[in-house]
């Protein structure tokens, strides 16, 4: 199968489910694996791409699948992705999520933090408190959950067998797996196939972040790290 079929496919796919919210309880996942890395911070990935915010929010190709580019004009300079001033008790490496703001902070050493802008859930589906990214996925597989399709059947009883990762799949291009006392919240950070919901309350309770932003959180994220859900 050529790449241009998977990608004809991918948006005519995206058509039809992109009005649906996009929170799993699937734990299997399309290749590659979840990448293993420690607990303790390492230095933060330098993007790979200019600060100019055309190319940092471009078309890319990633895995085979392509990702469109935002439209900046539509995303206020605030909402960008942007190294900013953070004062902070949480260690380097820790992910907080201010969810009023609608901001996710990656917290650097010296008083930074890489801030990213998100789309929550509405109050009476967010997780919130303290907890663990205890795995990571690209292109993740997705099943909605079995409250959300009690909720709305008519949108979510056809995806009861779950969806292949592609750039139809509402999880987006990466996942964060979030766990609490060793068990899983079922929330997860990740990207989203519907730019225009960040900065809004519109997600089943998962965190969504711009495709080429959570690729960026991934990259930087170790397995272990601590989250926070403010």
């Amino acid at each position: 199968m050529t790449s241009n079929t998977l990608c004809r496919r991918g948006l005519a796919f995206l058509i039809l489910i992109a009005p649906l919210s996009a929170c799993t309880t699937s734990t299997t996942q399309s290749a590659p694996p979840p990448v293993v890395a420690a607990a303790t911070f390492e230095a933060p990935v330098e993007p790979a791409e200019p600060a100019d915010p055309a190319i940092m929010y471009g078309e890319k190709l990633d895995h085979g699948f392509q990702i469109a580019a935002v439209d900046i004009s539509k995303l206020p300079e605030e909402r960008r992705r942007q190294e900013v001033d953070y004062a902070t008790t949480e260690a380097p490496g820790t992910v907080v999520v201010d969810q009023t703001a609608r901001y996710l902070y990656f917290v650097m050493p010296g008083g930074k933090a890489m801030r990213y802008s998100v789309a929550v859930g509405p109050a009476s589906r967010n997780f919130t408190g303290e907890a663990m990214i205890d795995r990571k996925a690209a292109w993740p597989r997705w099943r909605p959950t079995d409250s959300m399709i009690k909720r709305s059947p008519e949108h979510y009883g056809r995806f009861r067998d779950g969806v292949e990762g592609g750039p139809g799949n509402p999880m987006g291009a990466r996942a964060l797996y979030i766990q609490k006392d060793g068990i899983d919240t079922y929330y997860r950070v990740h990207g989203t196939n519907d730019p225009s919901s960040i900065g809004k309350a519109v997600s089943a309770g998962c965190i969504r972040l711009l495709n080429q932003d959570v690729m960026d959180l991934y990259e930087r994220v170790n397995i272990g790290a601590r989250i926070v859900v403010l």
